[in-house]
């Protein structure tokens, strides 16, 4: 019987609006692949979509998010997702 857990976010670093799309009133999103090592740790990016704009501040933040690693059949194992960052002009 196979056993999963799947990784959980335990810190997020928020990302920093860029002050040009700021100052432009501009919202965006940024869509990102990534993998999450086996210690928690993002291993790697590559964008997939969004607003150019933004793309350095989402990268930039998510490097710095740590997971509880995706633990199968009890061990960690790499895996990768999707994340998409969001910008809201508050």
């Amino acid at each position: 019987m196979t056993h999963l857990e799947p990784a959980m976010l335990l810190h997020r670093v928020e990302p920093v609006y860029p002050p040009l799309m700021h100052q432009i009133h501009r919202a965006g999103r940024v869509e990102l692949r990534a993998v999450i090592s086996t210690d928690g740790t993002i291993q790697s990016l590559q964008i997939v979509g969004g607003d150019p704009g933004f793309y350095p501040s989402a990268i930039e933040a998510v490097q710095q998010w740590r997971y509880r690693p995706t633990i199968l059949n009890g061990q960690p194992v790499e895996v990768e997702t999707y994340i998409t960052v969001i910008y809201q002009l508050q």
